[in-house]
């Protein structure tokens, strides 16, 4: 069934057509080298919101140190965590790429954001980004104190981040049935990848975009993934996880966009969470393009579903 609206909402539909005139190349005819530019000089931040205390740092990791930047709305407070981790196919994405989702997250949520820098494919492909990510997780827990923040530690991400974001929190998951390591006390996932397959009725219909491909999409798993046998791995691909692991991670918001590609596969892991009893709520937004929250500046809808993300970021 085609869950997508009449028609995109005409504030995204004018950003759409603002990237169009741009003639942006996709993502999948440039060699990584010049995608990567290209993204920095497209999702460079313009006009971010303030945030009191803006720190980077360095944490160290599995295969060496991970930057990370911390956004503290107010330092002389103790203020709940976000570990949030950027989109861009694993192949894509800076801190600075994210600066602006990050500085509106903090401000508007009032939680201290942690985004992290983590590597990425092809040069250190499936799992060395999930292996950033959960350090940079367990890294924070540790020393959140020492931030400003509380032990209350979530995690979150757009697109890949999102994708890592559900990973990090099946590792947890599956450390803490052995005893062992923190586990997030929610997961925010705008948009995530959680299978590698593509074959959902959302691809048929945004095959060719906007903003996202098929084709793009193809590309980024290739960069990512070192073999097939990787697609099947439930920290590759979260909506894979058995019911048991499932029921161990914590509480959930996955956003999902009508015009995206990965909706329907949003969708599903929104539906197998709260099979396995996972308190989830799930946010569609039938006239939004995938990364629409980075738009908030730009489109009103995108701006209440920011709101209404960080309403639910209250939760966890």
């Amino acid at each position: 069934m085609d869950r997508r609206a009449p028609e995109l909402d005409s504030d995204v539909a004018d950003v759409v057509a603002a990237f169009e005139r741009e003639g942006l190349p996709p993502w999948h005819s440039l060699s990584v080298e010049s995608a990567r530019r290209v993204e920095d000089e497209a999702f460079a931040p313009a006009d971010p919101p303030d945030v009191e205390r803006v720190r980077d740092l360095s944490v160290p990791g599995p295969h060496g140190a991970i930057p990370v930047r911390t956004y503290h709305p107010a330092p002389a407070e103790t203020r709940d965590v976000l570990v949030f981790y950027h989109g861009g196919g694993w192949v894509l994405g800076t801190l600075d790429s994210v600066d602006e989702i990050c500085r509106r997250l903090a401000a508007r949520s009032g939680r201290l954001v942690v985004s992290v820098d983590y590597r990425l494919a092809p040069e250190h492909p499936f799992p060395e980004p999930l292996d950033d990510a959960f350090a940079a997780f367990e890294w924070a827990c540790e020393f959140a104190a020492s931030l400003g923040g509380s032990g209350n530690v979530a995690v979150g991400g757009t697109s890949a981040g999102g994708n890592l974001a559900a990973a990090v929190a099946l590792r947890a998951a599956a450390n803490a049935t052995q005893g062992d390591g923190p586990t997030p006390t929610g997961q925010l996932l705008a948009y995530p990848i959680t299978a590698q397959t593509f074959d959902t009725d959302s691809y048929e219909e945004n095959a060719d975009g906007p903003l996202l491909t098929r084709a793009d999409m193809a590309w980024f798993r290739d960069h990512y993934l070192r073999s097939e046998v990787d697609r099947y791995s439930p920290f590759a691909a979260p909506v894979r996880a058995d019911e048991e692991l499932l029921a161990e991670t914590p509480p959930a918001c996955v956003v999902t966009a009508g015009f995206d590609p990965l909706r329907d596969e949003g969708t599903r892991y929104a539906v197998r969470l709260r099979g396995a009893g996972v308190d989830v709520a799930h946010q569609h937004y039938p006239s939004m393009v995938h990364g629409f929250l980075s738009l908030a500046s730009e489109a009103d809808a995108a701006d209440e579903a920011f709101d209404r993300v960080v309403e639910r970021l209250s939760e966890f």
